[in-house]
């Protein structure tokens, strides 16, 4: 079954005149929020645009592709790195209820409070790219003599945050899919735009529009082509 899933799911570029159910939609992000992310800190938002004149807005600022023009939804995944600190506390928070309930033991309650109060705020904390560089130049010291995570520089935690959040954009589309929905995820954008549009914070980041519909008869414009499968595949 999810095979037949993954197989169906195409980057759709022209939708149909059907509509798709608002509730439906917002059932597979409820979904896309169910997918693995870093540290499980979460630092994503997802904006399901239904409103007409939003979505006039959003088409222009998606440089009027056709997947754009005839969305008849749209769903923003937006990465808030920034938001780092709340969402540690609210794993904190989580994580003392469920050893109260006895669902985890003390020891791995007070690991799990030393990443969260103290390794998390040591790689999220910055100060005018001062720490970044510091965690960089440590990391590297301390990596001549054993093994040590790396990905500790103000960057590392944008791509680390985007990646996060790609996994979730594929769990709604994969979802949608499932569902008879169909989905085309838009690169050509202008993010600048679709911040002022959606009203975003300046440490919001874009990490992906998804055009959402119901497939048109020309919608797919090619079969699908991947290069072959032994050019990828690594077996050791």
């Amino acid at each position: 079954m999810i095979t037949e899933t993954i197989k169906k799911r195409r980057s759709v570029r022209k939708f149909s005149n059907k509509k798709i159910s608002d509730k439906l939609v917002k059932d597979c992000i409820l979904n896309a929020t169910l997918a693995p992310n870093s540290s499980n800190l979460q630092l994503w938002e997802f904006f399901h645009i239904t409103d007409s004149n939003v979505l006039h807005n959003l088409r222009k600022a998606c440089l009027s592709q056709n997947a754009a023009k005839t969305a008849k939804q749209m769903v923003v995944i937006v990465t808030r790195k920034d938001l780092w600190r709340s969402r540690s506390k609210s794993n904190i928070k989580f994580l003392f209820k469920e050893f109260k309930n006895g669902s985890i033991s003390k020891k791995s309650h007070e690991k799990a409070k030393t990443y969260y109060n103290r390794i998390v705020p040591l790689l999220y904390s910055e100060f005018f790219g001062l720490l970044s560089l510091i965690r960089f130049f440590l990391a590297q010291l301390v990596g001549l003599f054993r093994p040590i995570y790396r990905q500790v520089t103000f960057i590392d935690k944008r791509i680390i945050a985007h990646k996060s959040a790609a996994l979730a954009a594929q769990n709604f589309m994969l979802s949608m899919s499932y569902f008879g929905y169909d989905t085309c995820p838009m690169e050509g954008s202008d993010t600048l735009r679709v911040k002022k549009i959606l009203k975003l914070s300046s440490e919001s980041e874009i990490n992906m529009i998804i055009a959402c519909g119901i497939e048109s008869h020309d919608g797919v414009y090619s079969k699908r082509f991947r290069v072959p499968f032994e050019n990828v595949y690594n077996y050791i």
